[in-house]
């Protein structure tokens, strides 16, 4: 084999094994991917019962309930659209009917949000972006009440 053969082979081989290595890196961060819907987008497109995101919106006023066990209740709406959430856990201390909320999990199989993560605002500025701008598009954002969208990176 010639040196410019052989210098071939070298470069096809580490180009392989750069191909395998970025492969398997996407595939292990794969899991750790949640994507960001509003109720209306659920709604309309139910995602399938793995696919794990965060969902965003304002807490419905009313729909807390609290049971025993930590189990919390509570819906989610847009304006357009609502989704039930259950929370088991310790909400946050700013978490109240009315407020911005974001909720990681599962929508399960019988339209339930498996929420195992929740997050409310943190001050009075403080909103999502993704919740802002759904709140926007649905007509139901208003910027009197003190809450302005802070980007996050």
């Amino acid at each position: 084999m010639t040196r410019k053969g052989r210098r071939l082979t070298l470069i096809g081989l580490a180009g392989v094994v750069l191909c395998a290595a970025v492969g398997l890196t996407l595939y292990a961060l794969s899991d750790g991917i949640s994507f960001f819907a509003t109720p209306s987008e659920i709604a309309a497109n139910p995602p399938p019962p793995e696919r794990r995101l965060r969902l965003g919106g304002l807490v419905e006023t009313g729909s807390v309930e609290k049971e025993p066990g930590g189990l919390v209740r509570f819906a989610v709406t847009d304006g357009k659209a609502r989704v039930p959430v259950a929370f088991t856990g310790l909400l946050p201390d700013l978490f109240r009917e009315g407020q911005g909320v974001v909720a990681e999990g599962r929508v399960g199989a019988d339209g339930v949000f498996a929420a195992d993560d929740v997050l409310a605002k943190h001050d009075e500025t403080y909103m999502p972006k993704e919740v802002v701008d759904a709140l926007k598009a649905s007509g139901e954002w208003r910027p009197e009440a003190g809450a302005a969208p802070v980007a996050t990176q």
